[in-house]
């Protein structure tokens, strides 16, 4: 208790709303005197969103936890859990996973290791995306004091899924253009496999910038990325039917941009960030897929890769 209560205590809160200093009511409930706001910790997790952006995300996190559920997502074992990256014991889901392993791979061999050279073994590390936080478990051990952000909180595929873990990080429900945290105090974003469902990539990279420090590092990490945006276009009408026929609904509940191209990367370099992509090796069957796809006259498959 007093290695998590440190550990939160390493981070500086903001309210999400005016973004004024918040007072420390207990342990467990802070407040913002502006608004009139309490932000308190539930069942190992922060909560941070205000009403009005709890409603406003009421039905996407509905329809999100839907889908999941059905798929299968998720495990009642601790064992699952703390295998992940590496290893889907389920099975369900062995080929995504296995791409990031590779991509957490190349960021722990060509991101991290740059930063801690700059600021130090121990880094301040945000998780966006963190869904059930195997991204912040494998960065906690390594000896980081990691917020994990998402805004799913179940247990099985969300933030609840913290109890499974030995290792101590700070899981905090928050959407990303909301930040709960002051300015200037992480040295590193990681967008895990959750850029893409920003409703605006400028705004959500400048609130990145405004609490990460001036050295600091944004990472978009395996968000499907095109040449061209009629594909992307594709795959989100191709994806929509089949969530309409098997659900009832498209699962588009909010305006996410969805997918990134070559060209939208260019022109986020307006919020003055450098970009520079790696395009880890996910076996020949993944290198040959769009070779296959012009051969058969399929749209252009989907790209993964570490954009820093």
């Amino acid at each position: 208790m007093r290695l998590k209560s440190n550990l939160e205590n390493c981070f500086r809160w903001i309210c999400p709303d005016c973004r004024s200093h918040l007072e420390t009511i207990s342990s467990f409930r802070r407040r913002c005197a502006v608004e009139k706001l309490y932000f308190d910790h539930i069942k190992g997790v922060w909560q941070f969103l205000t009403p009005e952006r709890k409603a406003y995300f009421n039905q996407f996190t509905r329809e999100y936890e839907i889908v999941r559920r059905s798929e299968g997502r998720g495990s009642s074992t601790a064992e699952f859990y703390r295998a992940l990256p590496f290893r889907d014991l389920s099975e369900r889901f062995r080929d995504s996973w296995r791409i990031r392993a590779i991509s957490f791979r190349v960021l722990l061999k060509t991101v991290v290791p740059n930063i801690e050279e700059q600021r130090g073994p121990f880094l301040r590390i945000l998780d966006l995306g963190a869904g059930n936080c195997w991204l912040s478990k494998r960065l906690a051990e390594k000896g980081h004091g990691v917020a994990a952000v998402d805004l799913i909180t179940n247990t099985e595929d969300g933030l609840g899924a913290h109890v499974h873990y030995q290792q101590v990080f700070t899981p905090v429900q928050a959407d990303f253009d909301h930040l709960p945290f002051g300015d200037d105090q992480f040295d590193l974003a990681i967008f895990n496999s959750a850029f893409h469902y920003s409703t605006n990539y400028e705004k959500t990279l400048q609130e990145a910038c405004r609490v990460l420090g001036s050295s600091g590092r944004v990472v978009i990490m395996d968000s499907p990325l095109y040449h061209h945006s009629p594909s992307g276009q594709q795959m989100l009408q191709e994806r929509e039917a089949c969530f309409r026929q098997k659900y009832g609904f498209p699962s588009n509940a909010l305006p996410s941009e969805n997918f990134l191209t070559y060209r939208r990367l260019d022109e986020l370099t307006i919020t003055g960030l450098k970009w520079q992509l790696h395009r880890p090796f996910y076996g020949w069957r993944w290198a040959l897929k769009p070779w296959k796809a012009r051969l058969l006259g399929h749209r252009e498959p989907a790209q993964f890769g570490v954009i820093v």
